[in-house]
């Protein structure tokens, strides 16, 4: 089976120059690569988490598509569709949602940081937090679970949510499998040569901090914008530090070896500031001419983008369809008329019980979670060297090792051999503490 690589677009905002450089761009080179199967969609669903604006969003989806498809993105190689477009994600979503556990839900970072800020403020924890918010990372679920993706990049700070993703994977096969996986374990793909171009101003290239340049705007305009960038006060012959320059970062980050060294040597020996950004304009203007055509003739003939989007539905669906009534028989959302001459009922299934999930973090260390049996995560291991270790102490414990667990605040620790192994969630007081304590006991009694 061929690699499926997924990658989601939220669509509220006109694309810049930054995110071309680091998403857009390699994207789409990674795209034409043979071997995998590319999936690409308008996450139009996840916008409405984020923006109340109609308007906003219906110019974004439109502005995004085209600027994906002008960019060279091949929609007839891969996948391209709206996330809205395709009605069983919703469906799935609600599949989903029903195995999720509250508790994993509740650790989502965005919904922490929510109930953080609320806090600071004097709100009630929740204040102002919808559900879409809340049940973001079910949705996510679905958009990667749908089409059994395997690989999907994202930045640092997504990687939790491929993970909740894999979680909630795990429930629902665990749950209605029967020896059958439906899905397989998606894996976060960081891409850690991703190009962070700085604005006009130095920072971050954002449009929350207004220091963007415009990707498919005018020649004119981007002229202009390139002229706004700040540039220290040396004069023409004076020489420039290139490594302090942002003006030279975003040279670099479009330019060809060669050119990139010939701007360099040509600022330590005096080039003016003037002479250097009418170069940069130059470069984005050669790389970005023909994607700007292709772009405006795009956002006039909303009928093409429309027929484009449609026919990348129609693919994604080819999958979709069959697949959401795989699931729909495993959860028991069956036609009558398929009863008829069924076998008699099965036997109540064994009560589920707790269970170790490995896996590696981003940062390269190998790590157990222990889960009560609805996937609420009762212990988090640290971070072992090797796989092998972790593995040892996961295994000590399924074989009823006698457990040392030490209270720590609202939370605990779990002790072997005089060293900490593992640690608890933080609950709300003492008394939930003392539940979990117990919890985990009574789990890994169940283990041995």
């Amino acid at each position: 089976m061929r690699t499926r690589i997924l990658t989601g677009i939220t669509t509220t905002g006109t694309p810049h120059l930054g995110n071309y450089a680091g998403a857009i761009r390699p994207a789409i080179v990674a795209s034409r690569e043979n071997g995998a199967d590319s999936f690409y969609f308008l996450a139009d669903y996840h916008a409405l988490i984020k923006c109340d604006d109609p308007g906003r969003i219906m110019r974004s989806r439109q502005e995004i598509a085209a600027t994906w498809l002008a960019a060279g993105l091949d929609a007839d190689r891969v996948t391209f569709y709206r996330q809205s477009d395709i009605p069983e994600i919703p469906e799935l979503t609600w599949l989903l949602t029903c195995v999720a556990a509250k508790g994993l839900l509740n650790r989502a970072h965005a919904y922490k940081a929510s109930v953080d800020k609320n806090l600071e403020q004097g709100e009630e924890p929740d204040a102002g937090i919808t559900m879409g918010l809340y049940s973001y990372p079910v949705l996510m679920a679905a958009d990667i679970l749908m089409f059994n993706a395997h690989k999907i990049p994202v930045g640092r700070d997504q990687i939790q949510h491929v993970e909740m993703a894999r979680d909630i994977a795990a429930r629902f096969n665990h749950l209605f499998g029967n020896g059958k996986d439906f899905f397989v374990l998606p894996e976060a793909l960081i891409e850690h040569s991703v190009a962070t171009l700085p604005g006009l101003d130095g920072r971050k290239m954002s449009k929350s901090y207004d220091n963007t340049i415009p990707l498919f705007g005018s020649a004119k305009a981007l002229k202009e914008a390139v002229a706004r960038i700040v540039t220290d006060s040396r004069l023409p012959g004076e020489a420039k530090d290139p490594d302090t320059a942002h003006l030279y970062t975003l040279y670099s980050a479009f330019a060809t070896p060669t050119q990139t060294s010939v701007l360099r040597a040509e600022l330590l020996d005096g080039l003016g500031w003037g002479e250097a950004k009418q170069r940069l304009f130059e470069l984005l203007d050669a790389e970005l001419g023909e994607g700007r055509e292709r772009y405006q003739q795009l956002i006039a003939r909303p009928d093409e983008l429309e027929d484009i989007l449609q026919a990348g539905a129609a693919k994604a669906r080819k999958t979709a369809t069959p697949f959401l009534e795989q699931l729909r028989q495993a959860v028991g959302l069956r036609s009558f008329k398929a009863q008829v001459g069924a076998a008699a009922p099965e036997k109540k299934k064994a009560a589920k019980a707790a269970r170790f999930v490995s896996f590696r973090d981003e940062d390269g260390g190998f790590r157990f979670r222990l889960l009560a049996a609805d996937g609420e995560q009762l212990l988090l291991s640290r971070a072992f060297a090797d796989g092998k270790a972790a593995g040892t102490v996961s295994k000590r414990l399924q074989q009823g090792e006698a457990l040392d667990i030490r209270a720590q605040g609202h939370g605990f620790g779990l002790w072997l051999d005089a060293e900490q192994v593992a640690t608890s969630p933080s609950y709300v007081d003492e008394q939930a503490r003392d539940a979990a304590i117990d919890a985990v006991r009574s789990a890994l009694q169940l283990q041995g």
